[in-house]
């Protein structure tokens, strides 16, 4: 009984340190994306894209099909947003933050554009993953 009660309380303590565990990882996740909603409203594409993947394995899919790497992802921003005119303010709502595996998470959201071009709304799908102890959005889906 004593050994069944000890194995017990450590399952207890192990789910515990877990849910801790990915709360703390959701909350680090949100705070990446409240960053990149000051970026953007900055006009400041580069900053925005500090929590991608620095990759050529990144990808971004949108309205413009499939982009492949990070340099490719910031020039396609560059060109579709020049001016601050056209990325205004940004801002999320986020609608879901899942586990997928340890060291993985994928979020879904909308985006809301608030912007002298003409405001703009969509939704994301992102997946990011702990790279060198840092949280990466090594795929993107924006639409």
């Amino acid at each position: 009984m004593n050994k069944l009660f000890t194995f017990l309380i450590g399952a207890l303590l192990l789910c515990m340190a877990c849910n801790t565990s990915q709360e703390a990882d959701k909350a680090e996740i949100i705070s990446l994306l409240r960053n990149q909603e000051k970026a953007w409203s900055n006009h400041d594409l580069e900053g925005f894209m500090q929590t991608y993947w620095k990759s050529d394995s990144l990808k971004f899919y949108g309205a413009n099909g499939l982009t492949l790497g990070w340099q490719k992802t910031l020039e396609g921003y560059q060109k579709r947003y020049p001016t601050k005119d056209e990325t205004g303010t940004l801002n999320f709502t986020i609608d879901d933050v899942t586990k997928i595996e340890s060291n993985s998470y994928h979020v879904m959201g909308q985006y809301h554009l608030k912007r002298k071009a003409g405001d703009a709304d969509g939704v994301f799908l992102i997946i990011l993953r702990k790279i060198d102890g840092e949280w990466k959005i090594v795929a993107d889906m924006s639409c």
